[in-house]
């Protein structure tokens, strides 16, 4: 399996992580898990179908998807026929690009999208990049992230902030954070700072530190190890030492 990221042009990069391409190779032929990062996506189809969601969903040929903010893992099964490009935005920053329905709808989902906001597939065979920089500079309805302050705040503290703490310091109340939260991201302001810090553990789990797991929890807030394990489990479906 080939995967690659570019990053996008200056203008995008306050709401695009980065444009990948994922190849399968000759001998390819198995599930790929994907872990939940609170980022929404869009995913376009040049290869043959391609199972997602655990199997639940069939990507086909020549069509966009929306992918909405995850909660827990998604297998995709991967096999030499397999080519999919995609679009990681930064959270938040959907209704940046389109108008649409509340995030919360799309929450955990794949879905088709319609024609109308969907990639050229001509186009995007040929230019990949430079298409994906122009689509979505001409696309821009609105710079403004209004929640761009709590996401910062929870980010910063590796999803550790007390919610209460988080709405008032963005002068928010606990009801118009949530229904922000909601509406331009999908999740909850604590789901998504769960998943921040499960980020930042299973990035010191993944490192070449001799820390145990239960300094990692220390460190990351939980309660000890066993609640570290069970949130991992929770978003990879895997434990500690399957990861």
């Amino acid at each position: 399996m080939e995967y690659t990221e570019v990053k996008p042009c200056r203008e995008l990069q306050s709401f695009i992580h980065a444009f990948w391409e994922l190849k399968g190779a000759e001998n390819d032929g198995q599930w790929e898990r994907i872990f939940p990062d609170g980022c929404p996506g869009l995913v376009m189809n040049l290869g043959e179908r391609c199972k997602t969601d655990n199997g639940l969903v069939t990507m086909e040929f020549g069509k966009t998807y929306v992918v909405g903010a995850m909660t827990s893992f998604k297998d995709s099964f991967i096999d030499h026929n397999t080519h999919l490009l995609g679009v990681c935005l930064k959270p938040a920053t959907f209704s940046n690009f389109y108008k649409y329905a509340p995030q919360s709808e799309l929450k955990d989902n794949t879905i088709e999208f319609d024609r109308s906001y969907s990639f050229n597939t001509d186009r995007i065979i040929k230019e990949r990049s430079n298409y994906l920089n122009q689509f979505f500079s001409q696309r821009i309805i609105d710079k403004k992230n209004q929640l761009h302050s709590a996401l910062e705040d929870i980010q910063h503290s590796n999803g550790q902030l007390n919610i209460f703490e988080l709405a008032k310091r963005n002068h928010m109340t606990l009801r118009q954070l949530e229904r922000n939260f909601k509406m331009q991201i999908g999740i909850t302001p604590k789901e998504y700072s769960k998943i921040i810090r499960f980020q930042k553990a299973l990035s010191l789990i993944n490192s070449a530190s001799n820390r145990t797991l239960s300094e990692i929890a220390y460190e990351c807030g939980f309660y000890d190890h066993a609640h570290l394990s069970n949130e991992i489990k929770e978003h990879t479906g895997l434990t500690p030492s399957e990861l």
